[in-house]
């Protein structure tokens, strides 16, 4: 199961992401070690809308969680558009 940390809960609106794209970043996307033990997962979504006044055809979303017994929970979330 994926938790998001409040921290993270905060930043879904103002980078434009939803929970559902942060839970199947964490299950279905790339992973890698990130530092101070957390893992990070990213993966890229079909986009092809607006965001802040532009186009874009991809969004990426990174996310940094830390593995809590089963769950992941997730502590902050970068989304790239390109």
């Amino acid at each position: 199961m994926v938790k998001l940390h409040p921290h993270a809960r905060e930043r879904l609106f103002e980078r434009g992401v939803s929970e559902t794209e942060v839970a199947e970043t964490v299950e279905e996307g790339e992973s890698f070690p990130a530092k101070y033990g957390r893992m990070g997962f990213r993966r890229n979504f079909s986009f092809n809308g607006v965001w802040r006044e532009k186009y874009f055809a991809t969004k990426q979303i990174e996310v940094y969680a830390v593995k809590d017994g089963d769950d992941w929970v997730v502590i902050t979330i970068i989304a790239r558009y390109f």
